[in-house]
């Protein structure tokens, strides 16, 4: 099967950037690629891989050791006088499904159980070795594992200690992950492990457009004369790779330029110091492949722009992005050193960032293609919000308004009764792949870790029927074998169904709501839960966000939420529990928690307040795991929100409860007294 040329894909020049960029050097640390679905990410990765140089590699060792230096803890080592075979650079793909025995490797059952021989079968990081390994949708796949493939990324090696294995050796790979936001961004602390990041959108340029369609028809007619078409590029693009990492070692990095690198990331204010070191290493990439043994401000504005957008991360609703007007601020003062001066003092001491207080790091340039379009910040709001809000209202009673959230704070945690069997998670307890081992269960053909112990007694009682003698090992058939049953913790679906009539937009009423709201959804992207959005108003209900990893589209729905007209209640409980329905047949392991942010008023339709119980009823019936937030105020407490919540069998907290600090403080007042 032949992959579309790299270098007759049109636009996504950044990212064709950054791919070179930790081509050429691999200690860069990985690129993650952002972007909308249909932006040609697969499809560059996989080309890539063929411009890479052919390496030499130590026939028959599954690690891949170059001859001319191999790795002394080989396992298949040691390689006294080893016979080179020459290879193409390998792309392994990891697949979103995989368990961290396929990722890292692990004991050979059928070697273990069957000859008794303590055997490491290699797993894809050893199988990536020197190339490329490739994850699509990395913000699906488990936090531990992405974890787990960005430290290997960076220190070059893997270290296995797990059941009686014992093993260590090179994994210097060149790691890509693509994703989509609109599924869920990958967590700040992770995404910092990334070094370099780039977004790509389809380009909006008709003729391009134009260019991307005519070059993929081509290509779908004829792929052998489509790739013969572009053969003396990619060669050419090949031995350029190769130039460049030949020239690397010898890239100068003086002080001068240290002391530009450290003040761009001062004055961008990123955490930590893995954005210095990676917007170094890129910077001497850069001037590797333009052919420069001296590093100028254009390979550091080049580094920059790609190693510091995800990095200005200030929480998790807000989206990478990069101020390349205050970067070229901080750069265009900077001399280039002059390649034939010996003196390469460091510049003076003064920052860059008290010359710039008054700019704004976080204001995004449209222009780039590497920086996210979107400036807001969902989890913060002006002081002014709730002036806004207490101001008399000269319009219509049932007018639509806007209302601002307040900060956001940290919440209780609420979790689904019982104990579930979902995808891992930090909300509610569940039997799940990690975890406290509790026990053990028949394998029957599933995947699972192997409970040792369990296994042997299993098979133990059948030795004797087997024929077995003492001096023979102990005889294993499948049915023996036992998987470990672990309880840790699931994610869960959070459903937030909230009020947004005119009766909630009185009194900063509506603030605290969306404030609460969007606390629990901070709460809920803290726990790896996918989140839904349902609100009410008017005469019916609407989705406002099918469940989602993508917490910042739920903020923003949230927080462009207007309020303004009658109470549906029984309309938001129907819809609430036809979105919980399809969501059971789509996606049966994970448990709902259905969260009711109202006062409990229904002013909508006939017997809108009996309406509204019955249906909650039947959501109880359905054993819906249920949250009401009680956001009544005033002098006269009519307490319908406590009242659903029976018909529900929820839990029914007032909108100042759920927070965490509230928990503490009355848990301390209840000891005093």
């Amino acid at each position: 099967m032949r992959t579309f040329p790299f270098s007759a894909v049109v636009g996504s020049e950044d990212m064709a950037l950054a791919l070179i960029l930790t081509t050429v050097s691999p200690e860069v640390g990985g690129v993650l690629v952002r972007g909308e679905k249909g932006t040609a990410k697969t499809t560059m990765v996989r080309a890539l891989a063929d411009v890479l140089p052919t390496i030499d590699v130590v026939e028959g060792c599954r690690f891949s050791c170059d001859p001319l230096d191999p790795d002394p803890s080989c396992p298949d080592g040691p390689h006294d006088r080893p016979v080179p075979s020459t290879r193409a650079a390998r792309l392994v793909e990891l697949p979103v499904g995989a368990t961290e025995d396929r990722v890292i490797g692990s004991l050979d059952l059928r070697q273990a159980l069957g000859a008794g021989e303590v055997i490491y079968e290699p797993g894809l990081l050893a199988a990536a070795h020197r190339g490329i390994l490739y994850v699509d949708e990395v913000n699906l796949l488990h936090d531990h594992l992405v974890d787990l493939l960005l430290d290997a990324a960076a220190m070059g090696r893997s270290t296995v200690e797990r059941e009686g294995v014992s093993v260590a050796h090179a994994a210097r790979l060149i790691l890509i992950g693509t994703m989509n936001p609109e599924e869920g961004e990958l967590r700040p602390q992770l995404l910092d492990r990334f070094g370099l990041t780039v977004e790509v959108a389809a380009p909006r340029d008709p003729e391009q457009r134009a260019e991307v369609i005519r070059r993929r028809i081509a290509f779908d007619r004829d792929p052998a004369a489509f790739v013969a078409a572009y053969a003396a590029q990619e060669e050419t693009l090949r031995l350029k790779i190769a130039g460049a990492r030949s020239l690397l070692p010898s890239v100068h990095l003086g002080d001068r330029q240290l002391a530009t690198i450290a003040r761009v990331c001062g004055a961008f204010e990123v955490d930590g110091m893995r954005a210095d070191i990676v917007t170094a290493r890129a910077a001497a990439a850069h001037a590797a492949w333009q052919g420069r043994h001296e590093i100028t401000k254009t390979d550091i504005r080049a580094a920059a722009r790609l190693a510091l957008p995800h990095r200005r991360r200030r929480n998790p609703f807000d989206a990478p992005g990069l101020d390349e007007n205050l970067l070229d601020q901080l750069l265009q003062d900077e001399p280039d050193p002059d390649p034939t001066s010996p003196d390469d003092r460091p510049a003076n001491g003064h920052s860059a960032s008290s010359r710039h207080n008054g700019a704004r790091p976080d204001l995004v340039d449209g222009a780039s293609t590497s920086s996210a379009h979107n400036d807001r910040q969902p989890t913060h709001n002006p002081s002014t919000s709730s002036e806004r809000v207490d101001r008399p209202s000269t319009t219509a009673p049932h007018q639509d308004r806007i209302v601002a959230a307040g900060d956001t704070y940290r919440t209780r945690l609420f979790t689904a009764r019982g104990v579930g069997v979902g995808e891992a998670g930090r909300r509610s307890r569940a039997q799940t792949s990690a975890g406290r081992t509790v026990g053990a269960i028949p394998a029957n053909g599933e995947g699972g870790r192997l409970h040792l112990m369990a296994t042997i007694r299993a098979a133990a009682p059948q030795q004797a029927a087997r024929g077995r003698i003492p001096a023979e090992r102990l005889r294993l058939i499948a049915p023996d074998l036992r998987v470990a049953v672990a309880e840790g913790r699931e994610s869960n679906l959070v459903l937030l169904v909230v009020d947004a009539s005119g009766s909630m937009g009185a009194r900063r009423r509506m603030e605290a709501v969306k404030t609460a709201a969007l606390s629990l959804l901070l709460d809920a992207y803290q726990r790896r839960d996918k989140v839904g959005l349902i609100t009410f108003r008017g005469a019916d209900a609407t989705l406002a966000l099918p469940p989602t990893s993508s917490m910042d589209t739920a903020a923003r729905r949230l927080q462009e939420l207007p309020t303004g007209g009658r109470t549906p209640l029984a309309e938001g409980l129907l819809c609430a529990g036809e979105i919980l329905r399809l969501e059971r047949i789509r996606d049966p392991r994970r448990r709902p928690l259905l969260v009711l942010v109202t006062d409990g008023r229904a002013t909508h339709g006939p017997d809108a307040v009996a309406r509204s119980r019955m249906v909650a009823d039947q959501l109880r019936r359905a054993d819906v795991a249920s949250l009401v937030i009680d956001c009544e105020s005033g002098r006269i407490a009519l307490g319908l929100a406590e009242t659903l919540s029976m018909h529900l069998g929820a839990q029914c907290l007032r909108v100042d409860e759920i927070a965490a600090d509230q928990l503490v403080h009355a848990v301390r007042q209840g000891r005093a007294a």
